[in-house]
C-alpha cells in the first residue's frame, strides 16, 4: 500500500491492534490519526519509501491509549526522544528503528526497565553514556546498535541479547562479564573502540550462541579453553590485533556454523585448526589476512563438505590447490588470493554446484558482514553475501591454462586470476558466464585473441586483460565502456581496436581527439604565459613603486635599517647574557 494514511482511522474507537508496517506510506501522521483510539494496545508502522513518512506529534501530546507494544521503523521523527512514550505505563516492547532521533536516552526510559522485555533503538543518532548497571528483571533484548553511544561497556544482568554494534564504546571488555551477565545468548560489540584482551571469563558464557567482537582494537592471544561454550553457532573476531595460534577448542565447537577470524595476526599451521572443525555444521570459514602457513590439506573436501564460503586470502600458504576442494560442492565464495600457491587450477572446479544454483540466504535475522574484493576494490557485504558468487586466485604462482570447465559456472559474478603465470588462450566459450560482472586476467602470459563470445556478457562492468600477449581485435559488445578501457591495451602490443561504434553513441572520434589534444597544448601554453606575466607584474608593482617614488624609497630603507639595528641589539644582549651565564657556571 502507498499514499497517505487517512486521518479517519483515528475514529475506530474499538480498535485494539493497528499494524501498518511493511508498506510504502508517505505524508505526515499526527495526533488526529489516534484521536479516539482509546483501546489501542498494539501499534506498528513502517515505510519503505526512504523516510518519506513523518511521525509528527506535539511535544506535550498525551495519547488516549496505553500501548503494550510499539513498533515504528523507517519513519522520520523529531530529533528529540519522543516524550509521549513516558505516558505509556504498560509497555513491554519498544521498537524505534531508523527514526532519525538524535538525542540522549532519557532517564525515565531506564526506569521502565523493570517492565520492558524488548528495547530496540538501533539505527538512530543516540548520544551519551549508558548506565553501568541496571536491574532488568524482564528485559531480555537490548538493541542499540548503529548509534553514537559512548563510555565503557555496561553490565546488565538478566539480558540475553545485547547488540551495541557501531557505537563509540571504549575501554576493555569487563573481566566479570560471565558472572554479571550469565544468561547471554547473543553479544554483538563490533565496530567500537574496545581494547585490551578478550577476558578468559567469557568462556563461562555457556548459553552464548552468537559472539561478534569484530572491528575493535582487541589484542593478545585467545584463551585456549572454549570447551564449555558448546552452544556457539556464530563467531566473528575479525579486524582486531589478535595474535598467537587459533585454539583447537574454538575450531572444534560442535554447533559452529560461522567462524570469522580475518584481519588479525594469527599464525601457525592451517591444518591444526581445520582438522578439528565440525565438518557437517560449518558453513563459513574466513581466516584471511593473517600469517597462517603450510598447505591446504587434501582431506579438506571430506572433512568440510558443507562449506559455502571459504576465504584464506593474504596468508603464507603454499603448495598446489588440492583437487579435493571440488568435494565442497555448495561453495560459492572461494578466495585463495595473495598466497604462494603453485601448480595448475583444478579443472573439476567447473562442477561446483554452488556457482550454478542459488541456495538461499543463510543466517537470516542476524547481522553478518564480510570484506570481499570485487572489481579491484574491497567492499563490505552484509546480507548480500548469499548473493555473491566469487572465485579469486590472484597474486599466486599458478601455472598452466585456464580450465575451460570454469565456463560451466553460470552464476559466477567475479573471477580474478590475475598476477599468476597462466599460459594458453582465454576459453572460447567464456561468454557462457552471462552473470559475470568482473573479470580480471591481467599480468599473466595468456596469448591468442579475445573470444568473440565475450560480447554476450551483458553484465560485465569491470574487465582487465592488461600485460598478457593477446592479439587481434576486441570484439564488438554493448558494453563499450568496458571494452574500450585503455588498460586493456597495456602490455598487449598486438591488440587493436576498438571496433567501429554506433553513431547513436556520443563517443569522441579521432578528429575530436586531435582537437582535444590541441586544446590541451593551448591550455598548457596559456598556463606558462600566465605564470610569467604574474611574476613580472608582481615584481614591478613592488620594485617599480620604490624606484619611481623617492619618499616611499626612503621610508622603506629607513624601516629596514631600524629593523636590522633592533635585531642586532637583541642578538648582542642575548649573547652577552649567555657568556656571563657560562662564566658563572665555570666559577
Amino acid at each position: 500500500m502507498n499514499g497517505t494514511i487517512p486521518e479517519s482511522i483515528g475514529q475506530l474507537s474499538e480498535l485494539g491492534v493497528l499494524r501498518l508496517s511493511g508498506n510504502y506510506w508517505q505524508g505526515i501522521m499526527t495526533e488526529t490519526h489516534f484521536l479516539n483510539l482509546t483501546k489501542l494496545y498494539d501499534f506498528s508502522l513502517s515505510s519503505s519509501s526512504s523516510n518519506l513518512l513523518v511521525f509528527n506529534v506535539t511535544h506535550d501530546w498525551i495519547p488516549p491509549f496505553s500501548l503494550q507494544n510499539v513498533y515504528i521503523l523507517d519513519c522520520q521523527f523529531n530529533p528529540t526522544f519522543p516524550p509521549w512514550l513516558r505516558t505509556q505505563k504498560e509497555l513491554r516492547e519498544i521498537y524505534l528503528v531508523n527514526t532519525a532521533i538524535s538525542d540522549t536516552i532519557p532517564n525515565w526510559l531506564w526506569n521502565l526497565s523493570s517492565q520492558l522485555e524488548v528495547l530496540d533503538l538501533s539505527h538512530n543518532k543516540l548520544m551519551g553514556n549508558l548506565p553501568k548497571s541496571l536491574n532488568f528483571s524482564s528485559l531480555k533484548s537490548v538493541l542499540l546498535d548503529f548509534n553514537h553511544l559512548e563510555g565503557p561497556l555496561p553490565l546488565w544482568p538478566n539480558v540475553t541479547r545485547l547488540f551495541l554494534r557501531s557505537n563509540l564504546l571504549s575501554g576493555p571488555i569487563p573481566i566479570r562479564i560471565s558472572q554479571e551477565m550469565p544468561h547471554l545468548i547473543a553479544l554483538d560489540l563490533s565496530g567500537n573502540y574496545l581494547n585490551g584482551s578478550i577476558p578468559s571469563s567469557i568462556n563461562g558464557l555457556g548459553q552464548l550462541m552468537y559472539l561478534a567482537l569484530s572491528n575493535n582494537s582487541l589484542s593478545g592471544n585467545i584463551d585456549y579453553h572454549w570447551e564449555s561454550m558448546r552452544s556457539l553457532v556464530f563467531i566473528d573476531l575479525s579486524k582486531n590485533n589478535l595474535s598467537g595460534g587459533i585454539p583447537s577448542s574454538m575450531c572444534s565447537l560442535p554447533s559452529l556454523m560461522w567462524l570469522q577470524l580475518s584481519n588479525n595476526n594469527f599464525s601457525g599451521n592451517l591444518s591444526l585448526c581445520l582438522k578439528f572443525v565440525p565438518g557437517k555444521s560449518l558453513l563459513t570459514l574466513d581466516l584471511g589476512e593473517n600469517r597462517l602457513s603450510a598447505t591446504i590439506p587434501e582431506w579438506i573436501g571430506e572433512r568440510l563438505p558443507s562449506i559455502t564460503i571459504l576465504s584464506l586470502r593474504g596468508n603464507m600458504l603454499f603448495g598446489d590447490i588440492p583437487k579435493q576442494l571440488c568435494g565442497i560442492t555448495s561453495i560459492h565464495v572461494l578466495d585463495l588470493a595473495q598466497n604462494n600457491f603453485s601448480g595448475s587450477i583444478p579443472s573439476c572446479f567447473g562442477s561446483l554446484t554452488g556457482y550454478k544454483s542459488f541456495h538461499g540466504n543463510i543466517y537470516a535475522g542476524i547481522t553478518k558482514h564480510m570484506d570481499l574484493v570485487v572489481k579491484g576494490r574491497q567492499y563490505e557485504y552484509y546480507d548480500q553475501i548469499s548473493n555473491v558468487n566469487l572465485m579469486d586466485f590472484s597474486k599466486n604462482s599458478l601455472s598452466g591454462g585456464i580450465p575451460t570447465e570454469l565456463t560451466n559456472l553460470t552464476l559466477l559474478n567475479s573471477l580474478n586470476l590475475s598476477w599468476n603465470h597462466l599460459t594458453g588462450v582465454i576459453p572460447e566459450n567464456i561468454g557462457a558466464l552471462r552473470q559475470l560482472e568482473s573479470l580480471d586476467l591481467s599480468s599473466n602470459h595468456l596469448s591468442g585473441h579475445i573470444p568473440s563470445s565475450m560480447s554476450s556478457m551483458t553484465f560485465l562492468s569491470h574487465l582487465n586483460l592488461s600485460y598478457n600477449n593477446l592479439s587481434g581485435q576486441i570484439p564488438s559488445t554493448n558494453q563499450f565502456q568496458t571494452f574500450n578501457d585503455p588498460s586493456i591495451y597495456e602490455g598487449n602490443p598486438q591488440l587493436y581496436g576498438p571496433p567501429p561504434l554506433p553513431t547513436s553513441l556520443s563517443m569522441p572520434s579521432d578528429r575530436n581527439a586531435e582537437h582535444k589534444n590541441g586544446e590541451d597544448q593551448f591550455e598548457k601554453l596559456w598556463l606558462y604565459l600566465s605564470i610569467a606575466l604574474g611574476f613580472i607584474v608582481g615584481f614591478w608593482v613592488v620594485c617599480g613603486s620604490l624606484l619611481i617614488n623617492k619618499s616611499w624609497r626612503n621610508a622603506y630603507f629607513c624601516f629596514a635599517d631600524k629593523m636590522k639595528d633592533r635585531l642586532l641589539v637583541i642578538i648582542a644582549v642575548n649573547m652577552a647574557h649567555l657568556q656571563r651565564k657560562i662564566q658563572a657556571e665555570r666559577h
